[in-house]
């Protein structure tokens, strides 16, 4: 019988980008946001998972009375803008040790204001899904604070074969 019966080659589906932004993309759908869910998720250096967070009302509050709405052409206290702390401001919230050099897994391109919390706790990359808002004056001031505090930051692209694996998984369990 051959020693080697048992050992084959193996590889995994995912590369770390692709496992961490499932991870963030894992957290968005704790959000109840109706209309933008956003998932965020730091790493360390050792690909560890430092933190985690996503957008949502303000821990303890009763959220039956505050507005999801987004028509800003009401007054703010009746809007959600007023109320929602983004995913990155909850990860950091949450966070137990500290995230410099970190890299920061998020589904969404972060806003100007959380822009400065991560130049501020000096995480060293961002690694988003989507920049909805590029082109506005705020994701121009978030990409401005990124590159004067040297963070690094760059969209990934799901695989298709990634997709349909997950795809595939899903039915299976079906």
């Amino acid at each position: 019988m051959s020693e080697n019966v048992n050992f084959m080659p193996v590889t995994s589906y995912l590369n770390w980008d692709e496992y961490f932004m499932l991870q963030a993309m894992m957290a968005s759908f704790k959000s109840k946001d109706p209309n933008t869910k956003v998932g965020c998720v730091f790493v360390d250096n050792n690909n560890h998972q430092l933190s985690m967070g996503y957008n949502g009302f303000i821990a303890g509050i009763n959220e039956a009375k505050i507005p999801w709405g987004n028509n800003k052409s009401v007054p703010l206290d009746q809007q959600k803008y007023a109320y929602v702390v983004h995913s990155e401001a909850n990860a950091v919230l949450h966070a137990k040790t500290s995230l410099e050099n970190s890299r920061c897994y998020v589904t969404l391109f972060p806003c100007h204001e959380c822009a400065k919390m991560l130049a501020t706790v000096k995480i060293k990359e961002v690694i988003f899904l989507s920049d909805k808002y590029n082109g506005t004056v705020e994701n121009s001031i978030a990409k401005k604070i990124f590159d004067m505090s040297d963070i690094k930051y760059r969209e990934l692209k799901i695989r298709n074969e990634l997709i349909n694996n997950m795809s595939q998984y899903f039915q299976s369990m079906q």
